[in-house]
């Protein structure tokens, strides 16, 4: 019996027929329309978009529905390649996930299996949730004083770590470790040593994607998301750029459990929208920077964001103030235990956004 494998289908991917589906080259909404939550509380929580899926990829998403009876390897692998092609960089070195949370969590449990996890604090808790949860030892590094990684410290890190994870820009803070600084790291890392870049914020920012680094170093895993942006939270699909022996690693915990066919067009669609990018992340940085342009003139101070979300220092007990927010139904991310005056919110569409404000005010008057 032959085994079949996903490096022995990646092949195939040019061979697949195209799927036809029409409005998927359609321009982005020149003001993208506000999805409204459930309820009448402003979610501005989980660095969720407040747009959601473009047009194009709603409508991909239903056409999906149709093909569901089957196994959507086939669209997988068109996904994978057609983001492969837009970066530059092989086909096989693309591998889809359920959102890129499971590939982080997948690359925890491979990279640290008799070595460390390294990560910046604070951060994205998933990696440390992850490694914690198989007793493997985990190493916070603070941010430094520009609030970007501290890639010297986090290198020397005795015993050498099995994992050193970056993400950029960074969630809570929003705040950008400079490329020179990684590609620095990267020349010294330590055999062994696996660096996972989470650039789950990066088309929000002005930084450009490691991506292309991949090529020239084997232990170098890159991860992009579809739930930021492209506001496909809820549909789970994560991407992770690798050579193919690290990325054949990841598999071993279940690389197979690939998104359903209704979010792999959904992606197809995103990707294809050649002014979607820009349009959001006009959007975003306008009322990004708004909002923390009226936080400064009160007094509080804010973090360089260049994500969808920052962090303010409230100077008080920040879980106070979350708490007094949620009461009056707007509610904001967690606190850190790191930076324990601090909250992060997310930016949401502007009437999200006023309503924070309205009620910042009243739980800390001018």
């Amino acid at each position: 019996m032959v085994e079949i494998t996903r490096r022995s289908l990646m092949g195939l991917a040019s061979a697949l027929p195209l799927l036809s589906l029409p409005g998927w080259s359609q321009a982005a909404e020149p003001a993208p329309s506000s999805v409204s939550p459930p309820a009448t509380d402003v979610l501005i929580n989980f660095n969720e978009s407040p747009w959601g899926p473009s047009p194009a990829s709603r409508q991909a998403m239903q056409q999906g529905i149709a093909l569901s009876g089957r196994y959507p390897y086939k669209i997988q692998y068109r996904l994978n390649a057609l983001f492969a092609r837009q970066q530059g960089i092989p086909e096989d070195h693309v591998q889809s996930f359920c959102g890129s949370k499971a590939a982080l969590q997948h690359a925890v449990v491979a990279f640290t299996q008799d070595a460390s996890l390294v990560m910046a604090t604070p951060s994205y808790e998933a990696p440390r949730e992850a490694a914690e949860g198989r007793q493997a030892k985990v190493h916070e590094v603070p941010l430094d004083a520009n609030h970007a990684h501290d890639l010297q410290t986090m290198l020397a890190v005795d015993p050498a770590p099995g994992l050193i994870y970056l993400c950029n820009p960074n969630n809570p803070t929003g705040t950008l470790t400079p490329r020179q600084a990684i590609e620095q790291a990267l020349a010294r890392l330590p055999k062994g040593a696996v660096m996972l870049i989470d650039e789950a914020y990066i088309d929000f920012s002005t930084a450009s994607t490691c991506i292309p680094l991949v090529k020239e170093h084997p232990q170098l895993l890159v991860l992009r998301t579809f739930s930021k942006i492209y506001g496909m939270a809820g549909a789970r699909l994560g991407l992770a750029v690798g050579q193919p022996a690290l990325l054949e690693r990841l598999e071993t915990y279940g690389g197979y459990n690939v998104p359903a066919a209704s979010t792999l067009l959904g992606g197809l669609a995103s990707l294809e929208d050649p002014h979607l990018l820009a349009e959001r992340k006009r959007h975003n940085q306008q009322l990004r920077d708004a909002t923390i342009a009226w936080l400064q003139q009160r007094g509080f101070n804010c973090t360089a964001s260049q994500a969808n979300c920052f962090m303010v220092d409230v100077q008080r007990p920040a879980q106070d103030v979350v708490d007094a927010l949620a009461a009056r139904q707007v509610k904001i991310g967690r606190v850190w235990d790191s930076w324990p005056n601090w909250a992060r919110v997310s930016i949401g569409d502007e009437q999200d956004m006023q309503r924070f404000r309205h009620a910042f005010a009243q739980v800390i008057p001018a």
